[in-house]
């Protein structure tokens, strides 16, 4: 078919004529070179990660590095090398959370590159896709059905373009655009073709920083980290006052000498600080993108890895998600006596019509070539919301046609025979078309009640191969998946059902409006079909309102304002631009299947950090109360720096990190603060008592020279049993590694304990038989007594 106008000319880009309607050339090479000298370009950074110098920053510049940095320095100056040990410690943490939040950048911004938005632009008449960021002022750039608008621009072509500004105004219903009307960036075309000339570019844009903001690759937000932030809040008040008390009470009272008070002021100071509580959060979500992205999954927030953890709810598109995007035209079934090969050349007709032709349009094209005589002379693109397409022709022997292609139970009248044909194919899963001719102009609204069927078009849609899987997965996770889709309710119905999904169908249409009986609705139904896009938005909503943390699957534009709304949306990367912008997670292999591992991602690091914090706090909370006894005893500090930096090291930092990095599949469970300090108080408190009950008997039982070192030493080996057991409690169930990662510290510890030079470098010496005894016996009862706590915690506090 041939679309030859008065006036039209070639397109140098395709073998096909332009319409006169099309035929703006755009600027010339010159012209842009001009603007590009001016600076007239879109210059705003697509940032999809926070940059080096961010990193470094974010990693360096902490409070907690603050205060630990100054008691270092105090330390190298007063103090021998092994107790100012923790500074370097902080300092490899540090470098470690900088290198792997690297490692994370470098993988998202390699995979952002991959899924950035390349809108067309047309330069010398020639169409050619280009950067966001090479857009220049005054560009001449064409639209289609889920493309975003980048900049803004004043709308130049226009065929039957319809623009969602939802995002931007909050107004749902699509904006009919004609040449003239302004397009603001950040909307995005859900029907229609046209062109629009950029009038602000860069920063000058309306949603350029809205833009930059939402793709930026952010650590807020997050329920975890948020939760880490109350943490340190309570430690930080905490803190304070206990560390002035014992400053008074290690330098004034005590006058023991200068340089031995600092260090054990200093020594009860540095281990209430959970530095590496921030540390292992950032290292262990860095981890996750890295191994996400090696599946060629885009997290473009952070936060949608622990937030996929904790879903209940997922919602899924059918079409592009549980099946593929191609179909393939099965049969074509005229009704009331029309002629096929005639019913040929108009399918062939339609979708020649159609410059941007969705699966189904593509599957026609393949079955039924083009008719050269016939010119299209009006078209109606598809529309979700009006869930059918159209073409007027001139059939090139003089007759003229207006033809309509959609849904048939939109398009016919109830009681139609050709409805009960339809029923019965849908109920085989497959996908039908009514096509129907009318006498009615495509822009009058009686044009589809007075449509005459002429044929049904059955379509045969590709599953996806993994979905029957994944599928499985949520079903075993106790995640309920909800089908939602603008297709024909049975025939979604037959689909799920081949992919072992059953369950109540609905037909959206029947649904209640009230969003308390739509979410009753919700909650008994499986499959829903004939969802409006307004309808997809509404049924997220109200599955949030009755508590539920909803996913959002989709691929096409129809799915932009639900996906914005879940609280996780989830684009497939051969989707529209339009989803790929709104989505937290991008799936750029197009495979349903990798979505089983963002949520497992997601609960190792929830499940494992939960554990290692419980780890942390334990420390501080027990440091906290050794300094306040010793405040209250007026006794010098038990320990020295480099006595904690030992305990720390073996029995919370090197566990932690192997922890932390650790496969864990349990299901992510709200109050994060709650869970972890229902365990933290109870454990900081036991280890702290009996450390200081171990220093009080010790201090009697030795007497002369050396024996505060020898009283250091017993209430070491006591804190570092009773850190060993609640490190033992933390790494259950017990696996063979996990085994040996206790074992190996332990072993650590006991090497300390009989070399020579490490007990001279350590200050650690057991003096005598009878303290250490006594020391592992009050160990071995705060122990029983921890265990006793926990079991009655988990009992009795709920989480």
């Amino acid at each position: 078919m041939t679309h030859i106008d008065a006036g039209s000319e070639l397109d140098p880009v395709h073998p096909v004529p332009v319409p006169a309607a099309r035929r703006t050339e755009g600027l010339s090479a010159s012209e842009v070179a001009e603007r590009v000298a001016r600076g007239e370009v879109n210059d705003v950074p697509v940032r999809s990660s926070r940059s080096v110098g961010e990193i470094v920053r974010a990693n360096v510049f902490t409070r907690f590095n603050a205060i630990i940095g100054v008691l270092w320095l105090i330390m190298l100056v007063v103090a021998p090398f092994q107790d100012s040990l923790f500074g370097y410690v902080i300092i490899a943490n540090t470098g470690i959370g900088i290198i792997q939040e690297w490692r994370a950048k470098k993988t998202l911004d390699s995979l952002a590159v991959i899924g950035e938005a390349r809108p067309t632009v047309r330069r010398d008449g020639v169409a050619a896709e280009v950067s966001t960021s090479e857009i220049v002022l005054g560009d001449l750039i064409e639209i289609g059905p889920g493309d975003k608008v980048v900049v803004d621009g004043d709308c130049a072509e226009a065929d039957g373009l319809e623009i969602d500004e939802s995002l931007l105004t909050g107004e749902a219903d699509p904006v009919v655009k004609h040449a003239g009307d302004p397009v603001m960036s950040g909307s995005f075309v859900v029907a229609g073709t046209g062109a629009f000339t950029a009038t602000k570019v860069g920063r000058e844009a309306y949603a350029a920083q809205l833009a930059e903001e939402a793709s930026r690759f952010t650590l807020v937000h997050s329920e975890l980290r948020s939760g880490i932030s109350t943490i340190l809040k309570y430690v930080t008040w905490m803190m304070i006052p206990t560390a002035l008390g014992l400053i008074v009470s290690q330098l004034v009272v005590k006058q023991h000498g200068f340089k031995d008070s600092v260090a054990r002021t200093v020594g009860g100071i540095v281990p209430m600080v959970p530095e590496g509580l921030v540390l292992l959060t950032s290292v262990a979500f860095a981890i996750g993108v890295i191994r996400l992205g090696r599946k060629q999954c885009l997290v473009q927030e952070l936060p949608a890895i622990e937030g996929l953890a904790r879903i209940d709810t997922v919602c899924l598109d059918k079409t592009g998600t549980l099946t593929e995007g191609g179909m393939d035209v099965t049969e074509l079934r005229p009704l009331k006596g029309n002629d096929e090969s005639y019913l040929r050349k108009v399918l062939g007709a339609l979708g020649d019509s159609d410059p941007r032709p969705n699966a189904s349009l593509q599957a026609i094209i393949a079955a039924y070539p083009d008719s050269e005589e016939w010119r299209c002379v009006q078209s109606l693109p598809f529309s979700s919301a009006r869930k059918y397409s159209g073409a007027g022709f001139s059939e090139g022997n003089g007759e003229s046609s207006t033809w309509l292609l959609g849904a048939p139970d939109v398009l016919l009248p109830d009681g139609d025979p050709a409805l009960a044909e339809t029923e019965l194919l849908n109920e085989a899963g497959l996908r039908v078309l009514l096509l129907a001719r009318t006498t009615k102009d495509l822009d009058d609204p009686d044009a589809a009640r007075t449509a005459r069927p002429a044929a049904l078009v059955v379509l045969e849609q590709r599953l996806r191969p993994d979905a029957a899987d994944t599928l499985r997965y949520f079903a075993d996770q106790d995640v309920k998946a909800k089908v939602i889709s603008g297709d024909n309710a049975v025939s979604v119905g037959a689909v799920a059902g081949k992919l072992g999904l059953t369950g109540e169908v609905v037909d959206a249409r029947r649904l209640p409006d009230e969003p308390a009986e739509l979410a009753r609705s919700l909650e008994e139904g499986t499959v829903f079909g004939r969802v409006t896009p307004q309808q997809k938005r509404d049924m997220v909503g109200a599955l949030q309102s009755r508590g539920h943390t909803v996913a959002m699957t989709g691929d096409g534009v129809n799915d932009v304002l639900a996906l914005k709304d879940a609280d996780i949306g989830v684009s497939m990367g051969s989707g529209s631009e339009a989803t790929r912008a709104v989505a937290q997670i991008v799936l750029l292999n197009n495979s349903f299947s990798t979505l089983p591992s963002v949520v497992g991602e997601g609960r190792r690091v929830i499940g494992n950090i939960t554990r290692v914090a419980t780890l942390f706090l334990v420390k501080t909370v027990y440091s906290v109360l050794l300094a306040v006894l010793v405040v209250c005893w007026q006794v010098e500090y038990p320990f020295l720096p480099r006595h904690l930096t030992l305990l720390s090291t073996l029995t919370i930092g090197i566990p932690a990190f192997f922890l932390a990095l650790a496969p864990n599949k349990e299901r992510a469970l709200p109050h994060f603060v709650r869970r972890v300090m229902r365990y933290s108080i109870p454990g900081g408190v036991v280890a702290g008592v009996a450390t200081f009950v171990t220093y009080l008997i010790a201090r009697h039982h030795y007497t002369g020279e050396g024996s505060l070192e020898a009283e250091t030493s017993a209430a070491t080996l006591t804190l570092f049993l009773i850190s060993m057991w609640v490190l033992a409690i933390i790494a259950r169930p017990y696996t063979w590694w996990r085994i040996c990662l206790v074992a190996s510290m332990g072993g650590a510890f006991l090497l300390v304990l009989v070399v020579p030079k490490l007990q001279h470098f350590f200050a650690l010496k057991l003096v005598g038989a009878t303290m250490p005894w006594i020391a592992v016996l009050i160990s071995v009862v705060a122990a029983a007594v921890l265990e006793f706590l926990w079991r009655w915690v988990d009992r009795r506090v709920p989480a």
